[in-house]
């Protein structure tokens, strides 16, 4: 049986180039980076080399980049650290109803603690209105967080436009930026941005390893408490042969974007044209094209719900998703489809399809060859469909 992965946005394969030159580190360059001895300075050797790494691609400082375990990590840091650090001042916070749930929880929690905390709304393709940001904005806002590319829809947001109105007010602005580095151009001086968050494996990199991008000059109040690893901001040993791993994934990320860009988008373009013309009522979330990034695109199947889709092309040898992977086992329509006005009863049917490096049109195409039967098949089950024709 083939075995297909279209689920890259929950995670992705090691690279193996990125494995190459994690070796070292989990074998013979095993010292800790606070360590003063030669096995210590090779340690701190690798760790700032990928620190210059990512700030290269970023247009960052490396005294700007921070280490973190995940993506969800850094997104905790940047909200609730700025946060706690400014609530004296300020305690009022803004995000965006479609945020990963790393954010929306952060931001309940903080709702817990007494903090002020506002949702923006998107419209039908999953964009935040600047219009509606700069009503919400008021003197007590600490700060706004809004992602750069949806990870379940792939709608990319106008991050330039929206730190701008915050800029304005003096108001610090929070990006999670998991799914669109190494995808589409990333850098915190365009984008205005003054916290950015990313995560290895989602390119192609280690799990185990994220980035908090801190523009100097922002204060942020730790959340964990210990030694002086990056620079008391973020204590506890650096996972040395995660952090290699992804300033290495980075880099190949960075090296391949346009062509990988233009590759996805030809194959994303072919795979919804292909499944809409075999199969009836089938409507794609979010925008088509530019607004979009190509790998990732949320489709609805009307009538039947998209667990029993996922389980079936699962059967095939074809992985796919409903949804964030971190509520893939909740049985909830997606917040983000909601957010949008999808109707309860599509998005229930919705499959989120994320390709990537390793994806070849043949993939693609046996997994079109697949799903009109089993469509077909569960739909014959459904009294939602009969008499629909």
């Amino acid at each position: 049986m083939k075995q297909i992965y279209l689920d890259y946005n929950s995670t992705s394969p090691l690279d193996m180039r990125v494995l190459e030159v994690m070796m070292p580190y989990l074998t013979d360059k095993y010292g800790n980076a606070s360590s003063v001895h030669h096995f210590g300075r090779e340690a701190k050797t690798a760790l700032e080399r990928s620190r210059e790494q990512v700030a290269e691609t970023l247009g960052a400082e490396p005294s700007e980049i921070y280490f973190t375990s995940s993506g969800t990590e850094s997104d905790n840091l940047a909200l609730k650290g700025a946060a706690y650090y400014l609530q004296k001042k300020r305690n009022h916070v803004i995000v965006s109803s479609i945020e990963h749930h790393a954010v929306l929880m952060a931001a309940k929690a903080l709702q817990k603690e007494g903090f002020m905390v506002d949702h923006l709304s998107v419209d039908r393709e999953g964009r935040v209105s600047p219009d509606e940001l700069r009503e919400k904005l008021n003197d007590q806002t600490a700060i706004v967080s809004v992602m750069h590319a949806n990870n379940e829809v792939g709608t990319i947001q106008e991050i330039a436009a929206l730190s701008a109105i915050a800029r304005e007010r003096g108001v610090l602005f929070h990006c999670d930026a998991v799914q669109s580095v190494g995808k589409i151009p990333v850098n915190v001086d365009d984008l205005g941005v003054d916290l950015l968050a990313l995560s290895g494996h989602k390119l192609c990199g280690p799990k185990g390893a994220g980035v908090l991008y801190i523009r100097s000059g922002v204060k942020i109040t730790p959340l964990l408490q210990g030694g002086h690893h990056e620079k008391r901001r973020r204590p506890g040993t650096e996972n040395i042969p995660a952090i290699v791993g992804l300033g290495e994934a980075l880099r190949l990320a960075e090296g391949m974007r346009e062509e990988e860009h233009a590759r996805l988008a030809e194959l994303s373009d072919h795979f919804i044209n292909a499944i809409q013309t075999q199969i009836p009522h089938v409507y794609l979330n979010g925008p088509r094209h530019d607004e979009r990034i190509p790998s990732t695109f949320n489709m609805s199947f009307a009538f039947i719900e998209g667990e029993s889709i996922i389980l079936s092309l699962d059967l095939k040898g074809v992985a796919v998703a409903s949804g964030s992977a971190c509520t893939s086992g909740s049985l909830d329509p997606s917040h983000v489809l909601l957010a949008m006005d999808v109707p309860t009863e599509l998005a229930q049917g919705s499959i989120r399809f994320s390709p990537g490096r390793f994806t070849t049109r043949e993939d693609l195409d046996y997994t079109v060859s697949v799903l009109p039967e089993i469509v077909e098949r569960l739909r014959s089950m459904s009294p939602l469909y009969h008499g629909t024709g």
